[in-house]
């Protein structure tokens, strides 16, 4: 495009001789020539000043996009972070979750050691119990059989002898006869209770689960 100096000097009729009958004419197209240009060129300062902004709102577009990619990359980092949390805490939810399984399994099996250990404790206060009945009934058979029963089978033994004697009236011999019977009585009635605790003994001890 000429610039507006270099449209005078080539359109100004002092400096190009031209016939002086067209001079008005040429000198009207020269001005519109001359506005079209001012014209020309304002609309293309416009359209620099528009490309200039056009420009400047690219830039400004670019770096917004820049800032929303950075966003996008920093939102997914902090979502992979989030995840990872997550996760963590998932994995720390299911130990937990097993570890109070184990817990409530050994606090079973502790309860069940505790009923065990009452039962035993049970069965061990039945066995003290038995023992101490079982003694008590071999001193009373060692009772039964050192007074109760030797004392009637003595008095038996010395009634024999004093019957070996040829000496003897009939009222003595009737006397030691009456004494005999009277102490095998006794000694009856001594085997009988002797009899009877150690049936009783046996009983407690069948009765008793080891």
């Amino acid at each position: 495009m000429k610039s507006f100096a270099a449209i005078l000097k080539y359109t100004n009729p002092k400096l190009v001789r031209k016939p002086a009958g067209k001079s008005s004419s040429r000198t009207a197209n020269t001005i519109k020539l001359i506005n079209a240009n001012k014209q020309l060129h304002v609309q293309s300062q416009d359209k620099e000043a528009r490309a200039a902004e056009l420009l400047i709102a690219n830039k400004e577009l670019l770096f917004q996009n820049l800032e929303k990619e950075d966003r996008a990359a920093e939102l997914v980092i902090a979502n992979k972070e989030l995840l990872f949390q997550n996760l963590e805490k998932e994995k720390r939810a299911i130990e937990l979750t097993i570890a109070n399984k184990e817990l409530a399994f050994q606090k079973i099996e502790k309860s069940k050691k505790a009923i065990e250990l009452n039962f035993v404790y049970k069965e061990l206060e039945k066995a003290d119990k038995y023992h101490y009945d079982y003694a008590e009934g071999l001193k009373e058979i060692m009772f039964i059989t050192s007074h109760e029963v030797r004392l009637p089978l003595a008095n038996i033994i010395g009634i024999s002898e004093l019957l070996n004697q040829t000496d003897n009236t009939p009222e003595e011999i009737n006397q030691c006869i009456d004494y005999l019977k009277q102490s095998a009585h006794l000694l009856e009635t001594s085997t009988k209770e002797l009899a009877f605790y150690i049936a009783h003994l046996e009983q407690q001890s069948k009765a008793v689960k080891w």
